[in-house]
């Protein structure tokens, strides 16, 4: 971050981002009701398809700040993977390839449609399409996909993956994974049955709801036994979607072509329009955007927006290709309860009233460019969200209350303050900044902070492992969230179930450890009826911030660059705002 007085450069900027959307607000689409537009503007894919075309060939070409976590489906955990990753890989059923909240919808993927549920909700069986092959040619079958998911067990070596079928389908932990499996075809985990190979079938201890969102998510994927290399599958997984890599380089490039085993007739959701596909990882980020805006690239396969010198450019000079992406990320600053002083509530409330949330707002954009003040733990779109607000950060526009700061220090039995230690990841844009400008604003109370920035590559690996938190002594974690799939569960559980605090990958950062939490998400994952589950996850929400835990400050909106070439571009909510990768095509 460079020196100076990036407050007032920043502010600056984003006057200028406001004051050109507000005048560029009705030229382009986004407003209609058809579900396509051959022409472009601003807003344009945020409900509808711009440039749709089923021409094939040509190389689509991503940038981006930050690589992948991993391209193992088992252990990715970030958005921007799940997103990209349906290019070469597949899962039982998906997310159907429409614009907006359509895209919400789960559809058939290496299924034949969503799983035949018995009554008592606890059994669940699909059927595979035909034609199903991997990048060899060979059959996929029930087995591979079974033999897949069992991996996630394997937490000694697929590290970083969520844990919902792992929780889901064996709660106490019996099965210990394939690679520790004593069964001659290591598919001994007795939950899933394989009854012929295009037949499975999952028998649920309880039932679930959400368990085919668990299904659609890429640790959901199959996994070919032969071609396993355990943890360092990551760099070359064996493709079962069109595309399969051809050639990887961590941290500087990702490169896709064709898989000419697989078939169109048995994957009726992905188009595969480009011949190639190409990713560069360049931690320059204002250069990014200039190539983007160069035309050197087609968009950015991060998708968490630009930095704030391109986005100034991009609204000013390119406003056809830009759109006001509205997320379902929250940005927030976990406060980690196993490092003192932040076990004390009053510690983690003098922080609360301390931070000045309209500043942190400003570092990030503003409100067009970086989104809304947040006052709840879940975003606006996910059940559990309400306007309570005991701190009054609504009330007083974001601006902080040092009396009552003052005051909680005192009670916690830190009258002058006490010093901490606070994680920001260097490849997340804004994210540096947000936490410099929470150090001041903490230091004003007397909570000496110090920042100390990391790979965001590697967070799953520092913030996410208990143990690197206590050694460095982080006192809290500066970083964002998205749901998993849109619904209380999806969103939250990870973030505050202590049955989620992993020794790697854990995103239960706070690292809250409250069986009444647990409680609630328990009621609202066996309740059926949604205005119960809505009323349970909106306790959690109080019961979260009345214990100060985790402080969400951003309902996260950005800036994105959508390129000239681009065909068949859409934002998919199911991919919380981001465009569908997987429909792209280019034009020649």
């Amino acid at each position: 971050m460079p020196t100076g007085s990036p407050k007032r450069r920043l502010a600056a900027g984003a006057a200028l981002v406001v004051a050109a959307l507000v005048t560029t607000t009705a030229c382009g689409g986004g407003d209609g009701d058809d579900n396509s537009d051959k022409g472009a503007g601003y807003n344009a894919a945020l409900n509808k398809v711009v440039n749709a075309s089923a021409k094939k060939g040509g190389t689509l070409k991503f940038v981006g700040k930050q690589d992948f976590d991993s391209l193992d489906p088992q252990r990715t955990y970030y958005g921007m993977t799940w997103d990209f990753m349906r290019f070469f890989t597949r899962t039982l059923i998906t997310y159907d390839t429409k614009p907006g909240e359509a895209s919400n919808k789960l559809v058939g993927d290496l299924a034949t449609g969503p799983g035949e549920v018995s009554p008592d909700g606890k059994t669940y069986t699909y059927k595979l399409r035909d034609g199903l092959t991997w990048e060899d040619g060979s059959a996929l079958t029930s087995k591979d996909i079974k033999y897949g998911i069992e991996r996630i067990w394997a937490t000694d070596t697929i590290t970083g993956g969520p844990a919902y079928l792992k929780q889901t389908l064996d709660p106490k932990g019996e099965y210990k994974g394939p690679y520790k499996d004593k069964s001659a075809d290591k598919l001994g985990l007795k939950a899933i049955e394989t009854p012929d190979d295009k037949t499975i079938v999952f028998k649920l201890p309880k039932p679930n709801g959400d368990f085919e969102q668990f299904l659609a998510m890429p640790t959901g994927a199959p996994a070919k036994q032969s071609k396993d290399t355990g943890a360092k599958y990551t760099q070359r997984p064996f493709s079962s979607g069109p595309y399969k890599i051809q050639s990887r380089k961590a941290n500087k490039s990702l490169v896709l072509v064709r898989n000419t085993a697989w078939k169109k007739e048995s994957d009726p959701l992905r188009s595969a329009l480009p011949d190639k596909i190409t990713v560069t990882i360049s931690a320059n980020l204002e250069e990014n955007d200039k190539r983007l805006m160069e035309g050197d690239y087609d968009l950015d396969v991060n998708g968490t927006g630009m930095t704030q010198s391109g986005r100034v450019t991009a609204v000013q000079d390119h406003k056809a290709n830009v759109d006001n992406m509205r997320t379902s990320f929250v940005r927030y600053v976990a406060l980690v309860h196993a490092t003192k002083p932040f076990d004390n509530a009053h510690c983690r409330k003098a922080v609360f009233y301390a931070t000045d949330f309209a500043g942190l707002q400003q570092t990030r954009g503003g409100a067009v460019a970086g989104g809304d003040i947040a006052n709840s733990v879940f975003p606006k779109a996910i059940p559990g969200y309400s306007d309570y607000d005991p701190y009054g950060v609504v009330a007083r526009k974001g601006k902080p209350d040092p009396a009552k700061a003052k005051a909680e220090l005192k009670e916690c039995g830190k009258p002058s303050g006490f010093s901490a230690k606070l994680t920001a990841r260097t490849n997340q844009p804004g994210e540096v900044a947000a936490a410099e400008a929470l150090q001041e604003q903490l230091g004003k109370v007397g909570i000496k902070v110090e920042v100390d920035p990391i790979d965001g590559a590697q967070s799953s690996s520092i913030t996410g492992s208990p143990k690197v938190v206590k050694e460095r002594g982080y006192g809290l974690t500066m970083a964002g969230w998205g749901p998993d799939f849109p619904t209380g569960q999806g969103y939250a559980q990870p973030l505050f179930d202590s049955r989620f605090i992993f020794e790697n990958g854990n995103y239960n950062e706070s690292q809250v450890d409250d069986p009444e939490i647990d409680k609630i998400f328990d009621a609202a994952i066996a309740t059926t009826d949604k205005a119960e589950a809505t009323k349970l996850y909106e306790q959690l929400n109080k019961r979260l911030l009345d214990n100060a835990d985790w402080m969400p400050f951003i309902y996260e909106k950005n800036i994105s660059w959508r390129g000239s070439r681009l065909t068949n571009v859409y934002s998919s909510a199911a991919y919380n705002g981001r465009y569908d990768y997987v429909s792209l095509g280019v034009e020649k």
